[in-house]
């Protein structure tokens, strides 16, 4: 499965989601179950052996492979969302992106001081979500491992933002 080139199941989608974006569309890629493989197991390679006792996911897209890397690292599970979408207690982080702002919030009970944290998220593209989940991490008084990537946009510079930890992208622009 080595062979697979990831890019060909990622699209571009003009103008989403607002004039002037172009879109990274994964929705090819986990359709296929050879691709979708493919790319689990590259972004477990990226990891390496580090011990990790939670993985945070951050919403949405980050999801769908966040959970599957926690299972195989015998690690637990930990979403971070938008505002008001997790029901017991939170901490909030804002963060700027590439077409606009937000916030993000974790659980207060999700992350225990020490823990051994991993980041994932499909897309590293000006870095203010991944920076953003960093910090919330480290106020709950756990380390971040390494902050982990299905796509990286180079020529956004998000590395910059996060350059004070291990970042590892599958697929790069």
């Amino acid at each position: 499965m080595a062979d697979i080139d990831l890019k060909s199941y990622i699209r571009d989608v003009k103008d989403f989601p607002e004039p002037g974006v172009v879109f990274k569309d994964i929705s090819p890629l986990l359709k296929d179950t050879k691709a979708f493989t493919c790319a689990i197991n590259g972004l477990l390679d990226l990891i390496g052996k580090p011990a990790i006792d939670k993985v945070v996911g951050i919403e949405s897209r980050g999801f769908f492979f966040a959970p599957l890397l926690a299972a195989k690292l015998g690690a637990g599970f930990v979403p971070v969302r938008k505002p008001g979408k997790l029901p017991a207690d939170t901490i909030s982080q804002n963060y700027t992106l590439e077409y606009g702002s937000g916030a993000l919030e974790i659980h207060s009970d999700g992350i225990q001081p020490n823990d051994r944290v991993l980041i994932h998220d499909d897309v590293l593209a000006t870095g203010g979500t991944a920076a953003a989940a960093c910090k919330l991490v480290e106020q709950l008084g756990a380390t971040v491992v390494q902050c982990n990537f299905l796509l990286e946009l180079q020529f956004l510079k998000g590395i910059e933002q996060i350059s004070s930890y291990s970042v590892r992208s599958l697929v790069k622009y």
